[in-house]
């Protein structure tokens, strides 16, 4: 009922005791030493070292690397919008984003079907039924919680515009909503912008065939195919099990798996075997950070959040409390017990 910043102690004893470990031995006794436990830290560590406790370093942390801005920093900024990429550029974030084919035939981005809800209802085309000039005419930035914001004016990004965030570093995940019939135009459009190389960008979609025309047409860039990851619904619903899940990704020659997070769906058993075949795995949507550090427990190599800057804010004041490094707090709790 507390969120992970007002309940520090019992967190501590959380972070500690996953199995693998959301931190390694050192940032464990780092926390314990400055929440005032030094007093049991020698023979917490003689145990560690005779073996009687496991000490495993997690895979990945939350950090900007990591964690990946969904439509953008969508909690914000409204979504799918050069401002809500640009707010998660500059702060060092990558971000995922939707994107959908317009009937004369430019990519640019939008998550629904249709533009109901993006424009409040002033415009409720299939976005397929509008051509680029149209569609950029378009307010997305004046619906919802932005109604008279200073967004309002915001029209669709092209898919070009996206591209030239791919700097830095950063990784860009493009969602392709439509069907295998973008993927030529999605090539040629890439091929326009310079810094779209296939470290910068990854391609997703639900659509199997559509991840297999990308790999056909682009075999150098990586491609995720996106699962719900269950089947049925209510008390019924239950993981796809694993060999099924295998089995799609090589029948569709994906990269990786990205997978709707849920106790069931994301567990270390699943994802090691995942990993195992050679897939990498990554998870949406996720914005609290008990659940993502649950997430890269369990394998995790990217989490998408709706705000990827306060789960990172919240993992570095909470498991950051002092300037010191950790080595630094370690080497001074170990002195002071020993003398």
């Amino acid at each position: 009922s507390h969120s992970p910043l007002q309940r520090p102690l019992t967190e501590v004893f959380y972070a500690s005791a996953l199995d693998p470990p959301a931190l390694s031995l050192v940032d464990t006794v780092a926390l314990w030493y400055n929440h005032g436990m030094k007093r049991i830290l020698l023979p917490v560590l003689i145990a560690a070292l005779a073996g009687c406790m496991t000490v495993k370093e997690a895979p990945k942390r939350p950090s900007a690397s990591t964690l990946i801005a969904h439509r953008g920093e969508s909690l914000e900024a409204p979504e799918n919008t050069v401002p809500a990429f640009s707010l998660a550029v500059t702060r060092g974030f990558g971000f995922e984003c939707d994107l959908r084919l317009s009937k004369d035939g430019r990519i640019f981005t939008c998550h629904d079907a249709d533009l109901s809800r993006v424009t409040g209802g002033a415009n409720t085309n299939l976005c397929e039924d509008l051509t680029w000039e149209e569609l950029s005419a378009l307010d997305v930035g004046n619906w919802g919680k932005w109604a008279g914001s200073q967004f309002a004016g915001s029209r669709p990004a092209l898919l070009e515009e996206v591209l030239e965030f791919a700097r830095g570093g950063r990784e860009i995940y493009l969602e392709i909503k439509s069907g295998p019939q973008i993927v030529p135009v999605l090539k040629a459009t890439v091929a326009t912008v310079e810094t779209a190389t296939p470290a910068n960008i990854v391609f997703l979609s639900f659509s199997t065939e559509t991840c297999k025309a990308v790999k056909e047409l682009m075999p150098e860039y990586r491609v995720y195919w996106l699962t719900d990851g269950t089947t049925g619904s209510g008390a019924a619903e239950a993981a796809i099990p694993v060999e099924s899940l295998l089995e799609t990704l090589s029948a569709c020659g994906a990269d990786g798996l990205s997978v709707r997070a849920t106790p069931q769906t994301v567990t270390a058993e699943r994802v090691q075997a995942l990993k195992a075949a050679g897939y990498s795995v990554h998870v949406w949507t996720l914005d609290t950070l008990d659940e993502t550090l649950r997430a890269f427990e369990a394998g995790a190599d990217s989490v998408t959040s709706n705000q990827a800057k306060g789960l990172l804010d919240a993992y570095s004041q909470f498991y950051r409390p002092v300037q010191r490094s950790s080595e630094e707090v370690f080497q001074d709790s170990m002195f002071d017990m020993m003398h």
